[in-house]
């Protein structure tokens, strides 16, 4: 069977490889993840999460799913929300990530289920979760389309499904964004982290990402029904929700 490719950033790559230059840019970027997340957003991304917590609705007893769970933001709030009786599972691709959720989640309290996997390959039976979340890592994955068809398929009848990502901004502000994007923050990344090209991968792979409408219709096309998108910043960043049918 041909690998048709798909895109790392703007650059055209394997699909088989995709998974492991993805891998190794959070490898190298890890110890600095959670700072740079807060120079590069102004700590707005943290009322990004704390929005998209609040239109996934959990509710006591629930039992969650955090994927691409990063350094554990979205399922440290989420765990407070579905306490007492639920609980929340974390997984993700990358182990030093998922360690640091791991982490994050202990120091919260919780002693969260951590799985390393492939959101392509959720080793999870069907109709497990009441919500499924996934915050900035939707983008990363090889084909998207795969990944959104496994969550809703781990998906209860009547659960959400919550994907947090960067989207198209607004027109007036694009030439403005994409300044910042392509000379701020590398330059932002060399003088951090060490690692201007993992934020210049950061910066094409939210280009190369669908933007809200397209990924409303791949929702939709993935068995969810009633997908709401909600704007963030002028579009920088995007909130879709959809339920499984």
């Amino acid at each position: 069977m041909t690998d048709k490719g798909t895109h790392f950033g703007f650059e055209q790559v394997a699909e088989k490889d995709k998974a492991a230059r993805v891998s190794e840019v959070f490898d190298r970027v890890a110890d600095r993840y959670d700072l740079m997340n807060d120079l590069m957003s102004l700590g707005l991304h943290r009322a990004w999460k704390a929005f998209a917590v609040d239109i996934a609705r959990p509710r006591p007893g629930e039992r969650v799913l955090d994927v691409a769970t990063g350094s554990g933001d979205l399922a440290a709030a989420m765990e407070k929300r579905v306490t007492p009786g639920g609980e929340v599972w974390i997984t993700d691709l990358n182990r030093r990530m998922l360690e640091r959720g791991r982490d994050r989640m202990i120091d919260a309290g919780s002693l969260a289920p951590a799985v390393q996997c492939d959101a392509e390959r959720l080793p999870f039976p069907e109709r497990s979760f009441d919500c499924v979340m996934v915050g900035f890592g939707l983008r990363n994955m090889t084909r998207k389309e795969v990944a959104l068809a496994e969550m809703t398929r781990v998906l209860k009848p009547g659960g959400r499904l919550v994907v947090l990502e960067f989207s198209r901004v607004r027109e007036p502000l694009r030439r403005a964004y994409d300044l910042y994007s392509f000379k701020l923050l590398p330059w932002l990344g060399e003088k951090v982290a060490g690692d201007a090209a993992a934020y210049r991968y950061l910066a094409e792979s939210i280009r190369m990402h669908p933007d809200q409408d397209a990924l409303k219709a791949m929702m939709l096309s993935a068995g969810l029904s009633g997908v709401e998108v909600f704007n963030l910043a002028a579009g920088v960043v995007a909130v879709h929700r959809g339920t499984r049918i």
